[in-house]
């Protein structure tokens, strides 16, 4: 397994894949954005037309496709990278994500990346410092003013910020929560690279215990 992990978690807008794939950069680490995991079975459910509360077949999907998030998001070799943030994708992600037997999945593809990898990485979604990696070396929980949020999006307004916030904090699988030994970073009108240092800051202090 990489000599260490470094989990932040988050609601949608709050900085999880900007700020992690900087920070990864910073480090010299490998990164994994497992939003764009969730996002990519949404994508191929929806071209090959299933309905994505049919949970039997989401499963089935999601156990069955390969999948890559760098250098682009692809599922079984095909480039989905400018599908995963569509409308209709949006609106169809927090569903897909729900699926128990999903989420079981895409944990088990999380784990097995992170194994393999020969140095630390950095591993952003909505459950990572409290189902994938509960034992993380370090655990970020990002947050911002739903405003803030919104902005950052751009292709979401508010309201579909929100509602997507309750879904993820409200579902039976996985629920976004904040770990209860997690480091709280707000990052409204703060830059990525201030919120950077100040996780390397908190790894440095955390090694040094």
């Amino acid at each position: 397994m990489s000599e260490a992990v470094i989990a932040i978690d988050g609601p949608a807008g709050s900085g999880k894949s900007t700020v992690a794939r900087a920070l990864a950069g910073a480090l010299g680490w490998s990164f994994l954005d497992t939003g764009a995991m969730y996002r990519a079975v949404t994508v191929e459910a929806l071209a090959r037309g299933l309905d994505v509360h049919d949970a039997g077949a989401l499963a089935e999907l999601a156990n069955s496709v390969t999948l890559t998030t760098l250098p682009r998001v692809t599922v079984n070799g095909r480039d989905v990278e400018d599908e995963i943030r569509s409308e209709t994708t949006n609106l169809a992600v927090s569903v897909v994500a729900a699926n128990p037997e999903v989420r079981r999945a895409m944990v088990r593809r999380q784990r097995e990346w992170a194994d393999a990898q020969p140095v630390g990485t950095v591993v952003e979604g909505r459950d990572i410092t409290t189902v994938v990696f509960p034992d993380a070396t370090l655990k970020i929980y990002l947050t911002a003013s739903l405003e803030e949020r919104s902005r950052r999006r751009g292709d979401e307004d508010a309201d579909s910020v929100a509602r997507r916030d309750q879904v993820d904090s409200s579902r039976a699988a996985s629920p976004l929560r904040q770990a209860h030994d997690a480091t709280v970073i707000d990052t409204t009108d703060r830059t990525v690279e201030d919120v950077v240092g100040e996780i390397i800051r908190c790894l440095t202090a955390q090694r040094s215990r």
